[in-house]
């Protein structure tokens, strides 16, 4: 199970971090990701980690301003949103795949957080 939390209500320029909390059968996670959905569209891969977190990858709109961490230990992936835009507002969901490094293919994760609301605001 995952547990995102960390969203609200931001202006333009700020800041966020995004939590995301395994519990359960945590062994079977292995890479973990963030993607979001905007009213409206579909779901967009956001940025993915390495089950060691020794590799992230991050989609173009987000390089520069967004960092992906992850705490083992506490089985727990942080998402840390920098200089925020009007156009990141969106639902944002964790999200964790069985092997360790995964795809940007949301049908390729197993496990789905239930979302955590960021809005941006001018």
């Amino acid at each position: 199970q995952l547990q995102a939390s960390g969203g609200g209500l931001v202006q333009a320029g700020g800041s966020l971090r995004l939590s995301c909390a395994a519990s359960g059968r945590t062994s079977s996670i292995g890479g973990m990701g963030w993607f979001r959905q905007a009213p409206g569209k579909e779901r967009e891969f956001v940025v993915r980690i390495s089950r060691s977190g020794g590799n992230t990858a991050y989609t173009d709109s987000v390089k520069g301003r967004f960092t992906i961490s992850r705490d083992n230990a506490k089985n727990t992936v942080y998402l840390q949103m920098n200089s925020l835009k009007l156009e990141d507002t969106a639902n944002y969901y964790c999200a964790a795949c069985s092997e360790a490094w995964c795809s940007v293919n949301p049908n390729n994760y197993n496990f789905w957080g239930q979302g955590t609301k960021v809005t941006v605001s001018s």
